[in-house]
């Protein structure tokens, strides 16, 4: 099972992003299970959230032998021309890139609605992990940082540094070139478990530059980033009650 979860964000003042549900797919044996989390009671009772039309009960455990409707509107059709073209910006291979896949590193964001996906980060037995993210939050960023992107090359090193005092989120991941200009940041989704792994090995905490798509990719398509590192004994990565299902 590859474990996804999806996120909703508040159209009101808040701003806020909440987890609400997670998807279990096994793509293999075409089983995919649909769950409300508990971050949906509590965005449900903050900001005011209701069910999903495709999903229209909290309470409720959804399965099917198909993809639902409302993750696979979110990937780019096979059928399309571009396809080959668009599995080498997400830095997939052909015979690796089934729906789950790519949501996992595109996040499926639509102008249509304020949902997001994004993949359970997951730990080997040693505690280490490696994820990959487009970088966030270009649009905010100084235009001579625009320029530095520009020039980034495929494994080049990237600094990671913590912000204190980020207006929307307080805390967060920045993203530098090794020459200190300020790319963007990392996923907000990661932000807790990644400053536990800083916290725990800050050394062992490295991230990459995996490719620079150039335009017309969409600003936030442009810098794949791996970033490894190595969490606390006997810490599982999202864990807390937001991501836990209601049933």
């Amino acid at each position: 099972m590859k474990s996804l979860f999806l996120a909703w964000q508040d159209i009101g003042p808040s701003r806020a992003w909440f987890p609400i549900g997670r998807l279990d797919a096994d793509v293999e044996r075409s089983h995919y299970r649909f769950g409300y989390t508990h971050g949906a009671t509590r965005a449900a009772q903050q900001a005011g959230l209701q069910p999903l039309a495709s999903f229209p009960s909290f309470n409720d455990m959804y399965e099917s032998n198909e993809l639902f409707p409302l993750f696979l509107n979110r990937v780019v059709g096979a059928d399309r021309d571009d396809f080959r073209d668009y599995l080498q910006q997400l830095d997939l291979k052909p015979e690796e890139a089934n729906p789950i896949a790519i949501l996992a590193v595109t996040g499926g964001a639509r102008q249509t609605d304020h949902l997001e996906v994004f993949p359970k980060l997951e730990c080997r037995a040693d505690g280490t992990f490696v994820c990959r993210f487009f970088i966030h939050g270009s649009r905010h960023i100084h235009p001579v940082a625009h320029e530095r992107t520009d020039t980034l090359k495929n494994d080049e090193l990237l600094r990671v540094s913590i912000e204190l005092n980020n207006p929307t989120s307080e805390l967060a991941l920045q993203l530098e070139s090794e020459d200190y200009a300020m790319l963007g940041w990392a996923p907000r989704y990661l932000v807790k478990d990644l400053l536990q792994a800083i916290i725990a090995s800050p050394i062992q905490a490295a991230a990459r530059v995996v490719r620079v798509n150039p335009v017309p990719a969409p600003v936030n398509q442009r810098v794949l980033v791996e970033l490894k590192g190595s969490l606390p004994a006997n810490y599982e990565p999202m864990s807390g009650l937001d991501f836990q299902l209601l049933r």
